[in-house]
C-alpha cells in the first residue's frame, strides 16, 4: 500500500502565511489533523481531503520562554502555547498580545484563541539552516472572548 500527502509542508506552511489553517478530514472517521500527516492521526486512515480550519480553539497547555533559538533573539520572551481546535486536532504556536509575565501568575488554560497575523521566521540551526522560501510560518494566536 502506498501513500501520497494530500498535504506536503510546503503546502501548509503557504497557506499559513496567508492567514489560513489548513488541515485534513478523514473520510474514515471524520475527524481532522493538523499540522498535516500522511495519515488520520484518529484511526490511521488514508482517504483524507484538505480541509480549512476555523482557526479557533482553547489553550490546551503554554510555557513562556526566555531564551531563543539561534538567530531568533528578538523573539524574546514569548508565549507557547498548544491549542485544541475546534475541529478537535492539537496545534502549536505562540499567543502574541499577552505578557509572558503575566502567563506565570494568570493561568491561560482553557482560553479562547484565535489565528492571527502569521510570523514568518528563517531557517535557524535546528532546522538544518535549510531556508523555506518565503520563511517559515508559525501560527500565532491572539485570545478572544469565546470560540
Amino acid at each position: 500500500m502506498s501513500f501520497e500527502y494530500r498535504l506536503t509542508f510546503n503546502d501548509f506552511n503557504q497557506s499559513l502565511r496567508k492567514n489560513k489553517l489548513l488541515g485534513l478530514k478523514c473520510g474514515k472517521c471524520g475527524g481532522y489533523t493538523c499540522p498535516p500527516k500522511l495519515v488520520c492521526h484518529e484511526c490511521g486512515g488514508s482517504d483524507l481531503e484538505i480541509s480549512q480550519l476555523e482557526g479557533r480553539g482553547k489553550i490546551v497547555t503554554f510555557t513562556s520562554s526566555y531564551l531563543a533559538g539561534l538567530g531568533r533573539e528578538v523573539e524574546t520572551p514569548i508565549l507557547i502555547i498548544m491549542v485544541e481546535l475546534a475541529e478537535g486536532p492539537w496545534i502549536m504556536g505562540n499567543l502574541v498580545g499577552f505578557n509572558p509575565d503575566e502567563a506565570i501568575v494568570e493561568s491561560l488554560i482553557g482560553k479562547p484563541v484565535a489565528l492571527t497575523k502569521t510570523r514568518m521566521f528563517p531557517g535557524d540551526a535546528y532546522s538544518g539552516g535549510q531556508e523555506v522560501q518565503g520563511g517559515i510560518a508559525r501560527p500565532t494566536f491572539t485570545l478572544t472572548r469565546s470560540w
